[in-house]
């Protein structure tokens, strides 16, 4: 069984095992993390005290994570380590973060993959997100242009509400026909 739960200090070291792992790293916007002390310095920047950002663990350790930005996207991010790949366990346990976020009031989610990456987008899809549009941003600090697919998922907002600060900020922006 796997279960969603808030990241501790504790985790640190599964913190760093998720974060190091280049396969699981490859779609996202860090380089994989080279120590314990960098996967520190992660957990109280970007992890504690956020209010939905969680372990995806297994027999109680960490084996990935769900998160959603405290910021005005909303943006989901998830991730598990390869040997848990094409299981479901993302797409099951982000439903259960998208059931909390809906609670506590989020009005919308987005979520984002790279145009590489489409196994990402199928995990969308299965959650019920819906393909807003396509955008490039220049990727700090990995220095590359990504071609973005944005999703998102209307909680309490109007149906036909798009986010559009991704699209405003993009020189490079488009609708695909074919998703």
């Amino acid at each position: 069984m796997y279960f969603l739960r808030a990241f501790t200090h504790d985790d640190i070291p599964a913190i760093f095992r998720l974060l190091s792992d280049k396969r699981m790293n490859r779609f996202l916007p860090w380089f994989p993390l080279q120590s314990a002390e960098e996967a520190e310095v992660f957990f109280t920047e970007r992890i504690e005290n956020k209010k939905h950002y969680y372990a995806i663990t297994s027999d109680g350790m960490p084996i990935g994570y769900v998160n959603i930005s405290d910021d005005d996207s909303h943006d989901m991010g998830y991730a598990v380590l390869p040997e848990y790949w094409n299981r479901g366990i993302v797409t099951e346990l982000a439903g259960k973060a998208i059931e909390k976020a809906a609670s506590d009031g989020i009005p919308y989610i987005t979520a984002t993959h790279d145009v590489n990456n489409p196994a990402s987008g199928r995990v969308m899809q299965k959650l019920g997100f819906s393909y807003k549009y396509t955008y490039q941003e220049y990727w700090m600090p990995k220095r590359i242009n990504v071609l973005f697919r944005m999703y998102q998922m209307n909680l309490s907002a109007p149906k036909d509400f798009v986010y559009m600060k991704y699209w405003d900020e993009s020189e490079r922006h488009f609708t695909e026909n074919h998703i």
